[in-house]
């Protein structure tokens, strides 16, 4: 399970970087209008990053902590 987390939150970070490097992209070729999407888009991406690594930390540490099992 925490694993699938970890996934998550990496997708997140690959899909904020692809944002970023768009935005910069257009910024750079002065299409500011585009750019600030893009950024925009980044940043929500960046948070959700953000989210799904502080959940895989906490279940990383749940598991290390030999609570590992899920219970249902």
């Amino acid at each position: 399970m925490a694993n699938d987390s970890h996934q998550r939150a990496a997708e997140f970070h690959e899909l904020a970087a692809h944002a970023h490097r768009v935005a910069a992209m257009h910024h750079g070729k002065e299409d500011h209008q585009t750019g600030h999407e893009h950024a925009k888009q980044a940043m929500e991406h960046s948070a959700k990053a953000y989210q799904r690594s502080q959940e895989a930390l906490e279940q990383s540490a749940m598991f290390a902590g030999g609570q590992g099992t899920k219970k249902h």
